[in-house]
């Protein structure tokens, strides 16, 4: 494993996976561009060395593919977490005796690194700036997005401790800069340091927090993993594991928190839960829409440590793919033998990328009586941050949960619409902006099992897709897949994108079509821009709807902009785009970048 981020890159640099920009670069937007090409093509991780106006290099992409994420971690690939978290828990002292006691010791150096080792003395601490020494604009804090409402924070290791069980938490929020000496902290409504502070301020006092900048990228990792609450278990504990090696810790130069020894930037301060929040936003969000301004409180920043020589990591988000689909995959793999010990009939499961992690899960399992792929749905949309889950498709075990179009492709071979597709509704992320209400929205459920007579049998069905396609004038673009057809429209009125359903469905081309896929006209017709779109824009409950189609019932998805006229009262946001001006820049200047 990896020490700390600077070792890290040194790996990746012998192995050629991170290349040098030795020009000086903007931290405002054209950073952004330069990683955004980079990880969408699959490229190396980036360090600027020359920031404009900064103290410090840049270092970005440490995850941008499946590959490096798993050498991040330690693995050689990604699967390979699924069976170290097996073989942990297949540890259960206490049972068979003696004999068992001894069959645990070949497992037990699995677990040397589980527990963090305090330190004296941290190489985050060689320099230390306090109070009104302390200056945020040194940092060179992105700007990603152009309509982002300044400097954020994007890789940050926030460190709460509950003030009244003193149990740590190890989270990544994103933090606007709002000036040097405070920031804005994104916690939403289920995060765990948003009932830290409920907590605090029920107490009467502050919040100590501790924010945390690079090292081992392992730890980077822990804080974004789903951690279920167990008792004197962090985030910290699920890093040693995963690394084999304790990690060390050193108390706060300011705060009565650790921090890790080897980050490269720790920023110490306090929350107060007196103070008026601030408005914070908007931002341009791995949902791939700007997130509206919000009121979040304010983290007043008293202390900065630093290494000598830091680097400063980053990442950026926003329309798929980017490397944070690669983070959801480690957790995926990381999570999937515990899932199993609670639904043992799920074989595997998937979060595709053009689902943002929340708006869409493939489930494979093995079944075995009517009704299973409904249990199993409301099995895992119970256990932890499963329940944002938008849409969820289910498939016999023995097909592939990836990639994503491919297993909806074979999953509506086998569902009638309206017979085998179940609307429900929950819990939505905070993110998304097309549910009812913030947080509460539908959900749905595709049966893409073989059915058994109880569940009315399996009905004929030959998935086509057709070489032309019925002229209509509403029609921006369109194309079909075998079982599929996607259609844009320019939106001007209420029901407009209902009545094109309406019309295209009756033609004969919707013949071997189980999927209407409607959505924006500045959408894409490839499947995973298409439906990154439609599951971002849709709230099941209302945009899912079954129509009658020449053989038979179609399902249609409304992935259109919802208006006001419609009864949507909530804010839509922009979808991400880069300035042209910063394309062009990024477009002249590629070859001084040396990539």
């Amino acid at each position: 494993m990896f020490r700390n981020l600077r070792a890290y890159l040194e790996a990746l640099e012998a192995r050629g996976e991170l290349k040098r920009v030795r020009v000086p670069v903007q931290s405002e937007l054209e950073i952004t561009e330069i990683a955004d090409r980079m990880v969408k093509r699959g490229g190396p991780a980036l360090l600027f060395e020359r920031v404009v106006g900064k103290d410090f290099p840049v270092a970005i992409g440490l995850f941008g593919t499946r590959e490096r994420t798993a050498f991040a971690l330690g693995v050689r690939d990604l699967d390979e977490l699924a069976k170290k978290v097996e073989l942990l828990l297949e540890l259960r002292p206490g049972r068979g005796g003696l004999s068992a006691l001894m069959g645990l010791l070949p497992k037990l150096p699995m677990l040397r690194g589980f527990f963090p080792r305090r330190v004296a003395r941290a190489p985050v601490q060689e320099v230390v700036y306090r109070g009104e020494a302390v200056d945020l604009s040194r940092l060179p804090v992105l700007k990603c997005w152009p309509l982002d409402a300044g400097p954020f924070l994007t890789l940050p290791l926030v460190i709460t401790k509950d003030p009244e069980t003193g149990e740590l938490n190890l989270g990544m929020y994103r933090m606007q800069v709002l000036d040097r000496r405070s920031t804005a902290m994104h916690w939403q409504l289920h995060k765990v340091g948003r009932r830290h502070l409920e907590k605090a301020k029920r107490l009467g006092k502050r919040l100590e927090v501790a924010v945390a900048l690079g090292g081992d990228p392992v730890l980077t990792y822990a804080a974004t993993a789903p951690l279920p609450p167990l008792p004197g278990v962090s985030e910290f504990h699920l890093a040693g594991f995963l690394r084999g090696a304790p990690m060390e810790l050193a108390r706060g130069v300011s705060v009565d928190l650790p921090v890790p020894a080897e980050a490269e930037i720790v920023l110490e301060g306090y929350i107060d839960p007196e103070e008026p929040l601030v408005v914070e936003g908007p931002f341009g969000d791995h949902t791939g829409f700007y997130t509206p301004p919000d009121l979040y409180p304010r983290f007043h920043v008293t202390a900065l440590t630093h290494r000598r020589g830091a680097i400063y990591p980053a990442t950026i988000v926003g329309v798929p793919p980017m490397e944070d689909a690669y983070l959801i995959e480690a957790s995926e793999r990381l999570f999937l033998p515990p899932l199993r010990l609670v639904l043992p009939e799920v074989a595997d499961y998937h979060m595709p990328p053009e689902g943002v992690a929340h708006n869409w899960v493939n489930v494979a399992l093995r079944k075995e009586y009517p009704g299973q792929a409904y249990k199993v749905a409301y099995g895992m949309l119970g256990l932890g941050q499963m329940m944002f889950a938008k849409v969820m498709v289910v498939v016999d075990e023995g097909v592939p949960v990836k990639p994503g179009f491919q297993t909806l492709l074979k999953a509506l071979e086998r569902a009638l619409p309206g017979r085998d597709t179940l609307l429900l509704r929950g819990p939505i992320d905070v993110l998304d902006h097309s549910a009812r209400a913030m947080a509460f929205g539908g959900k749905l459920v595709i049966d893409g099992t073989r059915k058994l007579p109880e569940e009315g049998g399996e009905v004929p069905f030959t998935p086509r897709a057709h070489p032309h396609l019925p002229q209509d004038l509403e029609v921006q673009a369109q194309r079909q897949w075998p079982g599929v057809w996607g259609v844009t429209l320019h939106k001007v009125r209420p029901g407009q994108a209902w009545a094109l359903a309406e019309r295209l469905l009756a033609a004969p081309e919707s013949a071997g079509i189980r999927l209407l896929l409607l959505a924006d006209a500045d959408t894409a017709l490839t499947p995973e821009e298409l439906l990154w779109a439609v599951l971002n824009n849709i709230d099941p409950e209302r945009d899912a709807r079954v129509m009658p189609g020449v053989e038979g019932p179609v399902l249609v998805l409304d992935g259109t902009r919802k208006l006001p006229e419609e009864g949507f009262s909530r804010v839509w946001p922009e979808r991400i785009r880069m300035d042209e001006r910063v394309q062009a820049l990024v477009e002249a200047r590629w070859p001084e970048y040396g990539l």
